[in-house]
């Protein structure tokens, strides 16, 4: 018989110390998702048929490109994220695992900062 605790018996077992923050975290931008996601569909909808010019009028507006900035950071977060948890659960070997999770990282990176520096340079240059 033991005496332990269920408690005592799972103690220092599991990944209990990220675990909580990356799913929180995810969820966040998941929230944070949804008006932003319904504001893009919207303005995709509203610029329909708009020619190059009025497109950088509307992107040079503060509030569209602080939003469009806004979406693009939660978006390719969110990502990263959800990629990174279907790597640890289905890719069992550790070298692909560790390859794998930093190519998601860089890229998940170098393709917002890249979203950024367009809507930059059109906000500005616009």
């Amino acid at each position: 018989m033991e005496m332990r605790s269920p408690l005592g018996r799972v103690r220092g077992l599991g990944s209990t110390k990220s675990g909580t923050q990356h799913w929180m975290i995810e969820r966040i931008t998941a929230i944070a998702l949804v008006p932003l996601s319904l504001w893009f569909v919207y303005s995709v909808v509203a610029l329909n048929g708009a020619n190059h010019g009025e497109f950088t009028a509307w992107l040079g507006k503060h509030g569209n490109s602080a939003l469009m900035i806004s979406f693009v950071i939660a978006l390719f977060y969110h990502t990263k994220l959800g990629l990174e948890v279907v790597v640890e659960d289905y890719i069992h070997a550790e070298t692909l695992k560790v390859i794998t999770l930093l190519f998601i990282k860089f890229a998940a990176f170098l393709s917002g900062l890249s979203c950024i520096l367009a809507v930059l340079r059109i906000a500005f240059t616009g």
